[in-house]
């Protein structure tokens, strides 16, 4: 059978490349085309677009690329006509994602979703726009099941986390701390990982708040885990203070050699907490997109970690006075031990709650079962 599949970032990149294994392993005969990074590429897919051309964040930003970003939908949507798949994958990124649904379902070609928007968290009203258009939704939170089942009568199928995929299978690859450490030319001080996202905005924005806490812990090397996604003279140009290591595509095995790390959120504050990382979590978007999104967010807490839990597991910090917060905060969590046990402590409760490995080829299970089912 033939997929197309879009990712529109770093975390789809990494689910979609997965889920793209376990589907050529349940359909020898796949042909897969998609929106993605490396990783899908690695797997088989053929890449039609990298998430780097595609990833915008915040109302004003994409206002500013709205050509291009149209230039983007006619595009995919002539490129999905033009390969004709038995279905379309969305991987979260709900933005693009949504309007190529809805372009999929009125030319007569199935909708998957994998991996649902937070819909939950903000934009409940597109909950509407899935039933109009999507054939099935793989959900990876349990909750989501019956937020969409009981509050939205949606049925969804509740595959568990892919993240333990993804770092079960690298932590098969890792090195030992001496190695990672020569490697990367490090030294034996303790390691405090810094996360500053995957797109060039967020470094932009947060690397410099990041690396300016560096001389408040001398103790410590502070590490910046970077994606190959970028280019590497963004991260330079972010350094708040000079000499700090950047790391390359090795993010869980620097998170794996952590004391702590400081996280922009998104998936990888679940990443770490998975990794058995202490962390501060913080973000900044444009003054203009907080003003204006802010009413729209009706939830209690912003981190994966935390929303998973239902309780504050780790701290936030938003928008304002991040030097001094993220200062204080990461004192609590390299000092004091017990503040550090109960985060640990939580972090085996959120284990347990995100399930187990295998959500990848349930996924894929699934997904060929279902288009099986259509064509009989």
């Amino acid at each position: 059978m033939k997929y197309y599949i879009i990712a529109g970032e770093a975390s789809g990149d990494l689910h979609g490349s997965n889920l793209i294994k376990e589907l050529k392993l349940k359909d020898p005969n796949a042909d897969i085309r998609c929106w993605g990074g490396e990783l899908m590429q690695a797997e088989g897919g053929t890449l039609v677009k990298h998430f780097r051309e595609t990833a915008y964040m915040g109302i004003f930003e994409i206002l500013a690329n709205a050509r291009t970003i149209a230039k983007n939908f006619q595009f995919c949507y002539a490129d999905i006509l033009k390969f004709a798949p038995d279905v379309v994958i969305l991987i979260d990124y709900p933005g693009f994602n949504l309007r190529i649904a809805k372009f999929a379902k009125e030319n007569n070609i199935k909708v998957f979703y994998y991996i649902s928007p937070k819909v939950w968290a903000w934009g409940e009203k597109r909950v509407k726009k899935f039933k109009l258009y999507v054939d099935k939704m793989f959900v990876i939170f349990p909750f989501e099941k019956g937020f969409f089942e009981n509050k939205h009568q949606y049925q969804v199928d509740y595959i568990g986390n892919p993240l333990f995929d993804a770092i079960e299978n690298k932590k098969r690859t890792f090195p030992s701390k001496e190695n990672f450490l020569s490697e990367n030319n490090l030294n034996e001080k303790p390691i405090i990982a810094l996360l500053p996202g995957s797109r060039k905005q967020e470094v932009s924005r947060l690397l410099p708040i990041m690396t300016s806490i560096v001389k408040n812990f001398p103790e410590y090397q502070f590490v910046i885990a970077g994606t190959n996604a970028l280019d590497e003279n963004i991260y330079h140009k972010a350094l708040g203070t000079p000499g700090v290591n950047i790391i390359l595509n090795k993010t869980y095995e620097l998170l794996n050699f952590s004391f702590a790390a400081v996280v922009a959120s998104g998936t990888a504050t679940l990443e770490t907490a998975l990794l058995n990382v202490p962390q501060v979590v913080c973000y900044k978007i444009s003054q203009a997109t907080y003003t204006v999104g802010k009413p729209f967010v009706p939830i209690k807490y912003f981190s994966l970690v935390n929303i998973i839990m239902d309780e504050l597991v780790v701290k936030e910090l938003l928008q304002y006075n991040l030097e001094k917060d993220i200062t204080f905060e990461l004192q609590q969590i390299t000092k004091d031990i017990e503040c550090r046990n109960r985060m640990l402590t939580k972090y085996e409760e959120l284990r347990t709650k995100c399930g187990g490995p295998g959500a990848s080829e349930r996924a894929a299970k699934l997904i060929v079962s279902y288009l099986n089912q259509y064509k009989s």
